[in-house]
């Protein structure tokens, strides 16, 4: 980062976002009139960010049935689903991140990363707080790991979403640094808005989420890039509180159905860089995706949870990709 993002990054921390690096946009510079802070806590919640929510069906008095994500959860009158962004409201489901921006950045497209997709360009990017598993090395934790009152927010809804790209000369728009699952009904609209406009909308996912939301949302994307955790069940359990099969069958519902498709495979030290486990992610992309799909394998840096391993070193990058090309 040189000195003038880190200026830049400095004034969005003191307006309350967060900054991940590249140049960063505040909602009220993108729409008049944006502005709408949410100070948290539940004082003076901007009703803006309450929407319905997609994917829920009523399981019994005042219960709802979440069918966004494999988590499926059952949630009682005033609580929450496990994302902690999605709440019972009187036997209704809504949605608590609306245009409820933690974050917007203007990044090269290779930064999220896509190698293969729009190379050279920039990507206007955005998200919301939350998420639906709970990685130990989540390198945006911070947004990710919070709920959405813990965290000041700008209201930045699809349509500025979508202008301001325009305005950056961005092909694309990219969900992105906390995850997209759960901020489902905010990034389906600005999609659709966008891809309307001429755009190209990107997400940047877990990859945890039930295949008729994966389906809903196809038509309205241009590429969608999986972190793929490790090609084991284990460890998406111990590490990242998720499951596998969910992911796998995710990749599978993308194929055929349009959008780009690459993935990113996060190495640690010791937990998912063996040989077998590279292997077998590389066996199953090309049986079920095939040859041609880019894996990415990235580097990882004492982050969150896990501050006790070193940096992966480039000689164990270099092995997994002789692993994976075999």
């Amino acid at each position: 980062m040189d000195r003038r993002a880190f200026i830049q990054c400095l004034g969005w921390l003191a307006a309350g976002g967060v900054c991940l690096g590249g140049p960063s946009v505040r909602a009220e510079d993108v729409l008049p009139g944006a502005g709408g802070k949410n100070t948290g806590a539940g004082k003076n919640e901007d009703e803006r960010f309450v929407r319905p929510a997609m994917f829920w069906d009523k399981a019994g008095s005042n219960v709802v049935q979440c069918r966004l994500c494999p988590r499926q959860c059952r949630v009682a009158e005033g609580e929450r689903g496990h994302c902690g962004v999605r709440e019972n409201r009187g036997g209704e489901y809504v949605t608590l991140v609306y245009g409820r921006a933690v974050a917007a950045h203007n990044d090269p497209i290779e930064k999220k990363p896509f190698n293969h997709f729009l190379p050279g360009t920039t990507v206007f990017s955005v998200a919301a707080a939350g998420c639906n598993i709970h990685c130990k090395f989540c390198q945006n934790w911070q947004i990710s790991q919070a709920r959405p009152e813990d965290l000041e927010a700008q209201y930045l809804p699809p349509e500025a979403v979508a202008a301001k790209a325009k305005e950056l000369g961005s092909p694309s728009v990219a969900f992105t640094y906390s995850e997209p699952t759960i901020f489902y009904e905010y990034m389906f609209d600005t999609a659709r808005l966008a891809k309307a406009a001429g755009l190209r909308p990107v997400v940047v996912s877990n990859g945890f989420i039930m295949p008729e939301a994966v389906r809903a949302l196809a038509p309205h994307l241009a590429a969608y890039k999986v972190d793929f955790k490790a090609y084991s069940d284990d460890y998406y359990q111990s590490v990242c509180q998720g499951r596998l099969d969910p992911v796998l069958e995710t990749l599978k519902t993308l194929k055929g159905l349009g959008p780009w498709v690459e993935l990113v495979n996060l190495v640690l030290p010791t937990l998912n860089d063996q040989e077998p486990m590279v292997r077998g992610l590389a066996g199953w992309v090309r049986d079920h995706l095939g040859p041609m799909t880019p894996v990415h394998f990235t580097r990882f840096h004492p982050m969150y949870k896990i501050r006790d391993l070193p940096p992966t070193p480039v000689e164990t990058l270099i092995a997994c990709h002789g692993w994976a090309k075999a």
